[in-house]
């Protein structure tokens, strides 16, 4: 019975850390977009950089959330 409760635990901790990483990098990449509406407010041009890192912080969390499904849903293996 011990070694249920450890792997629960694994489990626990292993999502509740893929979570707070996503969520962050899902925060950089809004920050990402925050710069572009700012750079646009402030010269009239969005700036390359924040768009950069909005969509490289979108594709990953994409990515993550994919992944995950794709070993939850059986059919896909």
């Amino acid at each position: 019975m011990h070694l249920d409760w450890t792997a629960l635990g694994q489990v626990t901790a292993v999502s509740t850390g893929v979570t707070i990483a996503v969520v962050t990098v899902f925060a950089l990449g809004v920050l990402g977009l925050a710069r572009v509406e700012a750079a646009r407010e402030e010269t009239g041009t969005g700036s390359t950089l924040g768009l950069t890192q909005a969509g490289l912080c979108f594709v990953a969390c994409a990515a993550v959330v994919a992944y995950g499904i794709y070993l939850i849903v059986p059919q896909f293996h």
